[in-house]
Order: C-alpha cells, then structure tokens, then sequence
C-alpha cells in the first residue's frame, strides 16, 4: 500500500510543480481569489444599508454565510479549467505519452491527477474565504456561529471535488481542450443551481437540513470519484485522435439492445422484457425495503410532530393541506373526477423527471423522489390516524384498487434507475461510456414502454372511474 500511495504522490508532486512554475496560471487565480472578496464586501455593504430601510435583520444576519458559500464557489470555478486540461491537455501538447507508458496503474495516474486538481481550488476557495472573514470581522456585521463555518467550509470542499472530479471525468471523455472547456457548463450551471438551493436553506436558518445537503454533495462526488476511476483506461485515451458524432452507431447499438433476438412482440416480450427484469432482482428488493423504511420514518415523524402543528392550524389548512398531500401520494379522492389522461399523464411526467434526475445524478435524485413519494403516503395516513380515521381503510379503499398497478410500476422504474447508477460506477471492461449508457438507455426504455407503460395505462383507468366509487361506498 505505501508503495502505491508513492507512485500516487509522484504523479502528484509532477502535477504540482507545473502548476506553480506557471504564472499565467497563478496570476490570475491569486488576482481574482484576492479581488473577489473585497467586491463581495462592498455589495454586502450596500445590501445591508438598503435592507435595513425595512428592518429585514433576519436576512441581514444570514448575508456574511451567504456571502462566504459565494466567495468559495467562485474561485473552484476559474480554477476549474487545470482539472478540465489535466488529461486532454497533455493529449494536444504531446507530453502524456510518457506518463501513460509509466509501470503505474490506471487507478494510480488518475488518483494523482485527481488529488491536485482538487488541492488548487480548495486553497484558492480557502484563501478567499478566510480574507473575507478578516474582513468582515472589523465591520459591524453579524457573524454566523461556528457550527455554520463548519458547515461553510464543508460545502466549499464538497463543491470542490464534485466538480473537479467532473471536469476529470470530461478531461478523460474528450479528445481536445475546446470540447473539455465547451462541456465545462454541464458543470458549473447544474452546481450553481444547487447552490440557489443552499442559499435558500442558509436563509431559511434550517442548520440540521443543510446537514443533509452536505451529505448528499459529498456522495454525490464521491459517487463521480468513482466513475473517473472505473472508466479511466489508457489505452482508450492514447487511441482516439477525434470523436464524431455517428448517428448511425448511436441508433444500431440502441435499437440492437432493445430488440435484442426477438423476432415477435410476444417473443420480445418472453426474452427481452424477462431477461432485463432478471437483472433487477436485486434493486427491486433495495426499493422495496426503501418504500417500507421511508413509509414507517415519515408515519412516525407524522405521528409524533403533527399533533403540536395542528393545534395551530385551521380547518381549511388542514382540508388544503390534505387535498395537496392525497394528489402528491396518489390518493384518490372523494367528490373529485380526474380524467384518467390526466391521471395518466401525470404519473408518465413524474416518472421520467425521476429518471432524468436520476440520470444526472447516479440515481441519488430518482431515489430521493420516490422516497417523496412513500413519505407523503406514511404523512398523510398518520394524519388521518390523528383525525380519528382508519389509515387502514383509507389505504385499501383509496391507494390499493389503483396501487395494485401503480405501485408496481414505480417501484420497477425506481429499480432500473437505481440499476443505472450501480452499473455507471462500475468497471465495464471492453466498452466505452458511450456504449455503456446507451445500452442502459435501451434497458430502461424497453422495460419502461414494455411495462411501466401499460401498468400505469391501467392504473390511471382505475383511480379515474373505480377507486372514488369504492371510496364514496366505504365512507358512506
């Protein structure tokens, strides 16, 4: 082990020494970590003279940690492009050769890379933050607690890596610094947005899901940490010279994969549609135990958090509150016809933003969708215990006609999403990326058209013309 750990700090140390021998490299990043703090500061000086007009103290005392999440993320973003050049770079100035003919291992050139690729924008996030900090302490501005520094400096490291290990990721996958550089927005436009997201919380003052926020940027560098490593491979590097966009490929390699050998619908669907459910024995199982695990913690939060809430509601938050909840869970609901193309619609909608989101994301936002999703179900029959009802009859008269279908299908399209994130950061000897995920784009849409489909076609049927005649009868 410290024997590759050296072979990992020599890969490191030569990247470190051609970065700080390069001034048009450190001039630049020094400039702009320096200068940006002290604009920062004077746009919180006025946004501080202007709020104060309308005596808004909460959002003044929550500007220096909004201020300071900013100051870290905008210097990882100019330090970005070392990280995007880190591979394609040296591809185009003809000086990687040598190192990819190394005696080290993939996991070994890549780790190193990966390591300074990270250290440069943190220390650059770091420096930033800290000068701020120094400088706001000589104002007359409130000062966030130490638990929210943490939580800050936190947040800028979890930035950090998640998008250095993209660029990697993209530095590996592209064939010239333009493409690396043009592709760069796929990373900083979706971080910035999650950031929108942090900042919301910051101001919020919710300390303990901002925690969570945390958690859910470390795994998700992790989990791109991941995929770098699993699909680095040199001699997929050094054999490219230039990627073109072959349609043609693209088509035959999916449609080859959702066809498969079947010659018939009936066959496509004994062999094909059998053969991918096969391989989601697995996810299936983790989804199930998720519904389960996600239905009993938020019944419990339910149970033991609404009762103080309710004695301050009305009678029309809480009609409202479970008129929204019902629709979110999939309630059907008394007095109220949907047509089942709506219905239907809207669970196609829901399911393909939860693959997308899971797509973008290595399943992490599918699941926290569907987790949701049962969590509405557990809340709402919890406050329905709580009102005196039966969550047992409601549950049966009002989800399980419908759900018979429905539950099925969500469950299946979770456990294709979650087999896409599994697969994405494992090691799939002898195929590219490209192949890889359109293999499992074709997995998804067979199973997804074959099946998820049609059940939620039939779900949709019920919950529009059979469950509100049940649930109209058992009220009653």
């Amino acid at each position: 082990m410290r024997d590759d750990l050296y072979m990992v700090w020599l890969v490191a140390r030569r990247e470190l020494r051609d970065q700080f021998r390069d001034w048009r490299i450190l001039t630049p990043l020094l400039i702009l970590t320096l200068s940006f703090p002290l604009l920062m500061n004077v746009v919180a000086k006025q946004a501080v003279a202007y709020i104060n007009q309308y005596g808004a103290n909460l959002i003044v005392d929550r500007l220096v940690p909004f201020s300071v999440l900013i100051i870290g993320f905008f210097p990882i973003t100019i330090s970005l492009v070392v990280a995007l050049e880190s591979f394609v770079g040296e591809k185009e100035r003809g000086t990687i050769e040598p190192l990819l003919s190394s005696p080290m291992e993939n996991w070994q050139l890549y780790f190193g890379k990966l390591l300074v690729g990270i250290f440069t924008p943190l220390l650059a996030g770091y420096i930033s933050i800290i000068f701020y900090v120094i400088i706001v302490s000589r104002q007359h501005l409130n000062m966030p607690e130490p638990s929210v520094f943490v939580q800050l400096f936190m947040l800028t490291t979890a930035h950090a890596i998640l998008m250095v290990s993209a660029a990697m990721l993209i530095s590996v996958q592209s064939t010239t610094v333009r493409a690396a550089n043009l592709l760069a927005s796929f990373i900083v436009v979706p971080v910035a947005i999650l950031m929108q997201g942090e900042s919301a919380l910051l101001f919020w003052g919710n300390n303990q899901v901002l925690w969570l926020a945390v958690v859910a940027v470390i795994v998700m560098a992790a989990l791109l940490m991941r995929v770098g490593i699993s699909h680095f491979q040199r001699e997929y590097l050094l054999g490219r010279e230039f990627d073109t966009l072959n349609l043609r490929w693209v088509w035959k390699t999916f449609w080859a994969r959702f066809k498969g050998d079947a010659k018939t619908v009936g066959s496509w669907y004994h062999f094909e549609i059998w053969a991918t459910l096969r391989q989601l024995a697995i996810p299936f199982v983790i989804m199930i135990v998720m519904a389960v695990a996600g239905y009993l913690a938020s019944y419990q939060w339910a149970m033991a958090n609404v009762p103080a809430m309710l004695s301050h509601a009305t009678a029309g938050d809480i009609s409202d509150f479970v008129k929204s909840a019902g629709q979110s869970a999939g309630f059907a609901q008394q007095g109220v016809h949907l047509s089942a193309l709506f219905i239907f619609a809207n669970n196609v909608r829901s399911t393909l933003l939860a693959f997308l989101g899971g797509i973008v994301s290595f399943s992490v936002l599918g699941m926290l969708a569907y987790l949701v999703n049962v969590g509405f179900v557990g809340g709402l029959l919890g406050l329905v215990q709580l009102m005196g009802y039966s969550p047992t009859l409601l549950f049966v008269a009002g989800l399980l006609p419908h759900g018979i279908f429905e539950i099925p299908a969500q469950i299946i399209s979770g456990a294709l999403i979650l087999r896409i994130g599994a697969v994405l950061v494992t090691p799939q000897l002898g195929k590219s990326m490209g192949q890889m995920a359109l293999e499992l784009l074709a997995d998804w849409a067979k199973v997804f058209i074959g099946l998820v489909i049609p059940l939620l076609a039939v779900a949709a049927l019920i919950e529009a013309y059979v469950t509100p005649m049940i649930l109209t009868a058992v009220l009653k």
